[in-house]
C-alpha cells in the first residue's frame, strides 16, 4: 500500500517532456534577465532573428523577434518590401514541424497549459460553436496579420501593427504589463487601449482554467499558418489502425478535440503527445518521417 502512495507521488511530481521542452523555450527565448532587472530591452544582433513562436519584441528579456510583428512590419511597409525572409522562416518550421511548434515550443502555450491545471469544473465548448470558432484564427491571419497592414497604410507610408496593437494576449503579458509596473510614466499615459488589451488577456487567461487553449483554438494567428503543414509537415502523427481497439481516450483527453481516430494529422493536431500516452495499445505514435 504504502509503495503504490510512493509511486503516486512520483508520477505526480515527474514533469513531462512537453512540459520540459516548453520550459526550456521559455527561457531560452527570453533569456535577457538584466532586462527584467533594468527593464530596458535586449538590442543585440539576435533581436534581428525571428523566433519560431509568439514572443513580444518588447518583452525585456526577449533574445528575438515575434514572427507575426516582423511579418506585419515588413508587409506594412506600403508594399516596399515583401516578407521573404520572415515567411520564408515560417514555412521552413511548418514544413519540418508543423504544429509541434505551439504543443512544445510555444510560452503562451505553457501559461495556458498550467492555468488549465487549476482545479476548477471544466467545459467542452459544443460542436456546433466548436467548430466554426476555430475559423476565426485564420481570419485573424488574413485581416489583422496581412490585409490591413497591407491596406491601411498611414500616409507617413507605414502601417500598425494591427494584431499586436489590439489583440496580442502573448505581448501582453510578456511586454506591456511588465512595462506599466516598472514605468511610473507609463501608468500615466495609459488609456481605453492599454485596458482594452489587459481585458482580452484577463478573459482568455479565466477561459484556459476551464477550456483547453482557448487562444491557441480560436485566435491565434501563428498556429493557423503553422496548420496549413500539418498534413505534410516532416513531423507526422501515426495511428496503427491493426492496434486501434475504437476505445476513444486519445480523442478524450485530447486538449485541443482532435477525432484521433478520423483524422490524427487534424490542422489542430499541437502534437503534444497526450493521445500517444494514454493509449492503451500503442497506436499511437508520433516522429520524424523517414
Amino acid at each position: 500500500m504504502e509503495e503504490n502512495r510512493t509511486k503516486k507521488r512520483k508520477r505526480r511530481w515527474k514533469i513531462s517532456f512537453q512540459r520540459k521542452m516548453q520550459l526550456l523555450s521559455a527561457v531560452f527565448f527570453n533569456g535577457y534577465v538584466a532586462g527584467f532587472a533594468g527593464g530596458k530591452l535586449y538590442t543585440g544582433k539576435s533581436k534581428a532573428l525571428c523566433v519560431p513562436v509568439l514572443n513580444c519584441y518588447s518583452c525585456p528579456g526577449a533574445l528575438g523577434a515575434c514572427p507575426i510583428g516582423s511579418l506585419q512590419a515588413a508587409v506594412g511597409k506600403g508594399g516596399r518590401h515583401f516578407p521573404f525572409y520572415v515567411l520564408g522562416f515560417l514555412m521552413l518550421f511548418g514544413i519540418v514541424l508543423g504544429r509541434l511548434v505551439c504543443g512544445l515550443l510555444c510560452p503562451f502555450g505553457l501559461v495556458q497549459d498550467l492555468l488549465h491545471k487549476i482545479p476548477v469544473p471544466k467545459w467542452k465548448v459544443p460542436k456546433r460553436i466548436d467548430r466554426p470558432a476555430r475559423y476565426l484564427k485564420y481570419l485573424v491571419f488574413l485581416v489583422l496579420v496581412i490585409a490591413l497592414p497591407a491596406f491601411a497604410v498611414t500616409k507617413s507610408g507605414v502601417s500598425s501593427p494591427y494584431f499586436c496593437k489590439y489583440l496580442c494576449p502573448a505581448g501582453t503579458l510578456g511586454g506591456g504589463i511588465f512595462h506599466m509596473i516598472a514605468n511610473p510614466m507609463l501608468r500615466g499615459l495609459a488609456g481605453f487601449l492599454f485596458h482594452w488589451k489587459v481585458g482580452v488577456l484577463a478573459v482568455l487567461l479565466v477561459l484556459s482554467m476551464s477550456v483547453h487553449r482557448p487562444f491557441c483554438r480560436y485566435l491565434c494567428p501563428l498556429g493557423a499558418f503553422y496548420s496549413v503543414f500539418n498534413r505534410f509537415s516532416f513531423y507526422q502523427m501515426h495511428l496503427d489502425r491493426a492496434k486501434c481497439v475504437g476505445c476513444k481516450v486519445c480523442e478524450r483527453s485530447c486538449p485541443m478535440g482532435v477525432e484521433v481516430t478520423k483524422n490524427v494529422n487534424s490542422p489542430e493536431c499541437i502534437r503534444c503527445g497526450k493521445c500517444r500516452s494514454v493509449c492503451p495499445t500503442g497506436a499511437v505514435s508520433g516522429g520524424f518521417k523517414k
